[in-house]
């Protein structure tokens, strides 16, 4: 636990000022996280199969490009770089004939690694420009992530009795769901008609909330159950007491993935 809340600091002293500051020196950030985020889902999938080096590093490239793409936008508008896509597609999918050796390198591979750079490069991307949209707003959805993380940890941990996903994630349990819901909705909230628009509907930003809330629960046992697949307890070592980087990033990336869905609202 000393640890675990050592490392809390230090994280939250490292990122803040990141954060606050914004622009490059966010988008340096997220592209460090998403780089070694895709390292260790990598790695995890390595435990039963190694990559050929070069396909590891068309995988490194290119979620670093779709991290980094329109990064110094300020307007939430959305695009994809087809041409991008059709550049992944083609460097995970031709190299099946060249190497021509199902057990180096074969579909199964090459769709995980397509799936794993879409994924971190377009979750970081968002964080990226939602940040360069509005402080605030970014904040509001680290507010529901965090909150919603930690008192489902301490509800789970004293009030605890009903598992909620055995199989995935022995220790979380029905009850912390409920009170980190409840904590990470009512303080997000209270953040966003303080700081943000006081005149907005409360059932629309109550429903918006929510959902963010349990999202961000779900993206933790979708990690959960990844490991849980792969055999391994941590998706590496990297922050003492919490594990690796998407054992931080876990609901935060499922949070900025389902908060477009709801920019007409908020």
């Amino acid at each position: 636990m000393k640890n675990r809340v050592i490392s809390a600091i230090l994280l939250l002293v490292v990122f803040v000022p990141f954060l606050i500051i914004g622009k490059i020196p966010f988008a340096v950030l997220m592209l460090v996280v998403g780089l070694l985020g895709l390292h260790e889902l990598i790695k995890a999938r390595e435990v039963k199969k190694e990559f050929p080096f070069l396909m590891k590093l068309f995988a490194y490239l290119l979620v670093g490009f779709f991290i980094l793409n329109n990064y110094n936008s300020n307007t939430l508008v959305f695009h994809i770089d087809y041409r991008a896509v059709s550049f992944l597609i083609f460097a995970f999918l031709i190299p099946l004939i060249v190497i021509d050796d199902n057990k180096r390198y074969n579909l199964n591979d090459a769709l995980f690694l397509m799936g794993s750079t879409l994924f971190l490069g377009m979750s970081f991307n968002l964080l990226i420009l939602i940040r360069n949209y509005s402080f605030y707003y970014v904040l509001f959805l680290f507010f529901i992530t965090v909150i919603t993380d930690t008192f489902a940890y301490i509800g789970g941990s004293f009030i605890g009795q009903h598992e909620l996903a055995p199989k995935i994630s022995p220790r979380k349990t029905i009850e912390g769901l409920v009170v980190g819901t409840v904590m990470g909705v009512f303080v997000s909230m209270m953040f966003y008609i303080t700081v943000i628009d006081p005149s907005i509907s409360l059932v629309s930003l109550f429903i918006v909330a929510v959902t963010l809330s349990l999202i961000g629960q779900l993206g933790d046992l979708v990690f959960s159950s990844v490991k849980r697949y792969y055999g391994i307890k941590d998706f590496s070592h990297f922050i003492p007491g919490h594990g690796g980087i998407l054992d931080r990033f876990d609901s935060i990336i499922f949070v900025a993935l389902a908060a477009v869905m709801f920019l007409t609202i908020l």
